[in-house]
């Protein structure tokens, strides 16, 4: 690939630019505010100049409800020999282009499965999709030359190519993607009118559920306007389960021993069923989830701290796996829960104690 028009100056449009023209493709860059698309021109994302002729691969990065329409334009134009949107529904957009009565046999639907709770090309990374899933959802009328130009495009962004059926993508993302936008919002919602004094208590917990969303409410109203079927289904399941789950709670509120214990079972059963489901999350490099132990170490707030601390571990010889930080309340501290294989917590545990840092049990 030498060439390649980038329709759509967003997070995702921008970032796959970053990545194309960062590995040598020229990129054209257009959006529908030209603001944006010299923002993305001016991070170095490519040149908000129409191309001269057609471009190898035109990647449409603009919200599903104008996927269709956008793509059937740059299509009538000629400006590419191939043509794919990133957007995160495939079934929709797929079908309105048949409707169009466009040819599918220059055109593939993908999703690369990452992102951002902040929009826009300033937010954009080239390394934003480096060893994640990219959706590819090729059909019988697919050209080979244009299965291949996504699939270049997909290993020069560094991601990882699955194929897929259109609507069961649709499906997937409503479980793993657009319900819990919902309900990340939902339980962030109960903070809105919430005493300060609650607030205040807030942890790492409701910080891990809550962190998506911040995501713009405009962008996800785009989002599942195109998928409302698949969601609405999922959370059926969901309120069916809440449902229980308060009537459970309310038995345990009882005075009668028999509906307590119902109620116990049945809120053992949701919580088990949920680490049934949290332990097929995939884990590190998409591989399966591993059991770490967590080292708790106090640092704090102070410039170079976090340096400092990897940089012991290091010496210790540990591979820190994953590392999360809980911020204390009204303090300049917090505690850094380092990840690490259980063979090795003990001696990490000792090495970092000699040289001054206090372990938390």
């Amino acid at each position: 690939m030498r060439t390649a028009l980038v329709i759509g100056t967003g997070l995702i449009g921008t970032s796959a630019a970053l990545a194309l023209a960062g590995r040598g493709v020229t990129v054209h860059l257009t959006d529908h505010d030209p603001a944006q698309a010299r923002t993305a021109a001016a991070l170095g994302a490519g040149i908000d100049e129409a191309p001269e002729g057609p471009v190898d691969l035109a990647v449409v990065a603009v919200p599903p409800a104008h996927v269709a329409t956008t793509l059937a334009d740059a299509m009538r134009r000629g400006t590419a020999r191939a043509y794919i949107d990133v957007a995160s529904v495939k079934g929709g957009p797929r079908r309105e282009l048949e409707a169009l009565g466009c040819d599918l046999a220059s055109y593939i639907g993908t999703h690369p499965m990452s992102g951002k709770e902040r929009s826009g090309p300033l937010a954009a990374t080239a390394d934003l999709f480096e060893g994640r899933p990219w959706v590819l959802t090729p059909t019988r009328d697919t050209h080979t030359e244009v299965l291949n130009l996504a699939l270049e495009l997909i290993a020069l962004c560094r991601a990882v190519p699955v194929v897929m059926d259109a609507d069961a993508h649709d499906r997937a993302v409503a479980l793993v993607s657009h319900t819990p936008q919902l309900v990340s919002s939902m339980v962030a919602a109960r903070l809105a009118d919430a005493d300060e004094t609650a607030v205040r208590l807030c942890g790492q917990g409701i910080r891990d559920v809550t962190r998506i969303a911040a995501s713009d409410p405009r962008m996800w109203v785009e989002i599942l306007s195109a998928n409302p079927g698949p969601v609405a289904d999922v959370l059926t399941g969901v309120a069916a389960d809440l449902e229980e789950t308060v009537r459970a709670l309310r038995a345990l509120q009882s005075a009668d021993d028999d509906k307590r214990r119902g109620g116990a079972d049945g809120i053992e059963d949701v919580l088990r069923r949920g680490n049934t489901g949290r332990e097929r999350v995939p884990g590190k490099h998409g591989a399966a989830p591993a059991a770490y132990e967590i080292v708790a170490v106090l640092i704090s707030d102070r410039p170079g701290e976090l340096a400092r601390i990897f940089a012991d571990a290091g010496r210790a010889g540990v591979n820190i796996e994953d590392v999360r930080i809980e911020h204390a309340t009204g303090q300049q501290a917090g505690l850094v829960q380092l990840m690490v294989e259980p063979a090795a917590a003990s001696g990490l545990s000792a090495s970092l104690r000699e040289r001054g840092w206090s372990i938390r049990q």
